[in-house]
């Protein structure tokens, strides 16, 4: 796993075993900040406070005191217009690391920036190039890797929406990257989006660790509630390969309106040696002992060529999970790209738009 030796193995998990160690070995994979929080300067003449060359900046909204800059590496699909829709702000998690915030306010229709043959400017979509739903050639899709994002950087994106969905995303990725995702998910779902980044991605401080997984989402948790007025049953929890991890230490102690779990790990040391079948003290994430607790519906989705957490996991879970849904398996999906199928969005859609209102009625 992530090319570990034979030795490097047997002292990661001897002498004694360290679940931290575990965690930080095998799942985080924390990529190079594509973005950074600002302080935004006081009014002054000159245009103060510019962008710096080759980034793209959006301001914090309302509190007006941070200013987001994106790099050439955030690879941002749409124009300034999307841009400026984005809020950023920093709050602080239990463990004492800066967390940073994404607010994203997101536009019904909003195109790329980036020109199709012909001049025309691409919509962004997140079904299948080509599909029948799909508004213009030519998609927007982020992929991952297994885990990601110790100052947490959350993301929203605002709509006159019924539910709000608290996005973890996969490793290797940061919200910079997932900022055009984003966008166009929330767009297709008619969901506001907010998300965040873990400790030691992104904008976050602090270093990638799994009790600091559970302290970044419970900071924006409380971040989506306080400043947002956000109910428990308005919110959608979302986790994506390790960031199924923090959503469902989450879900399984707080009630919300669903719980979706894209490519999830039953725990650590499964994911390391697919043969274990039980859950060891020194296990990390396991998701596994803790899915049966969550009270709210939960759709797993997973693709059954996963070439990095297997498809078994998935199964476990909804097997585990006594308020498991109809689940997605996406035959020939790998671990990044089940986004592409045109069945991604449609399932979401059902779930969300379909059967979350008649379990409320």
């Amino acid at each position: 796993m992530n090319g570990l030796s034979l030795s490097e193995l047997c002292c990661l998990f001897c002498c004694p075993p360290c679940p931290g160690r575990i965690a930080a070995k095998l799942a985080f994979l924390p990529p190079e900040a594509t973005y950074s929080l600002v302080p935004e300067p006081e009014p002054g003449p000159g245009g103060a406070g510019a962008a710096p060359l080759g980034t793209l900046r959006a301001s914090s909204g309302a509190p007006g005191r941070w200013k987001l800059h994106l790099t050439e590496r955030a690879d941002f699909q749409y124009s300034q217009r999307e841009l400026d829709t984005i809020e950023v702000f920093p709050t602080k998690s239990a463990r004492g690391n800066r967390v940073s915030c994404m607010y994203v306010r997101c536009v019904p229709g909003a195109r790329q920036g980036h020109q199709a043959q012909g001049g025309h400017p691409q919509l962004a979509w997140v079904g299948r190039p080509g599909d029948s739903n799909d508004p213009a050639p030519g998609g927007c899709l982020l992929g991952e890797r297994w885990g990601t994002g110790a100052t947490l950087s959350c993301g929203y994106i605002h709509l006159l929406a019924r539910y709000t969905v608290l996005f973890s995303h996969g490793n290797a990725v940061d919200l910079g990257q997932m900022s055009s995702f984003y966008i166009g998910l929330g767009s297709r779902l008619h969901c506001n989006i907010f998300s965040y980044d873990y400790s030691g991605y992104g904008a976050s401080s602090g270093r990638p660790s799994e009790r600091n997984l559970y302290a970044d989402i419970d900071a924006a948790w409380q971040a989506l509630r306080t400043r947002y007025g956000i109910s428990p049953d308005s919110i959608i929890l979302y986790g994506q390969s390790i960031g199924t991890v923090p959503t469902v230490d989450l879900a399984s102690r707080y009630e919300c309106a669903a719980v979706v779990l894209h490519s999830p790990l039953t725990s650590g040391m499964r994911v390391a040696f697919p043969d274990t079948k039980k859950t060891y003290c020194f296990d990390a994430f396991p998701n596994i002992e803790k899915v049966s607790k969550i009270t709210s519906p939960v759709l797993i989705i997973h693709g059954t060529e996963d070439e990095v957490i297997d498809f078994s996991h998935g199964l476990a879970l909804y097997e585990r999970c006594p308020k498991a849904v109809e689940p997605l398996w996406v035959e020939g999906a790998g671990h990044n790209d089940i986004e592409l199928y045109s069945q991604y969005l449609e399932r979401l859609r059902r779930f969300i738009s379909q059967e979350l209102p008649s379990q409320r009625a």
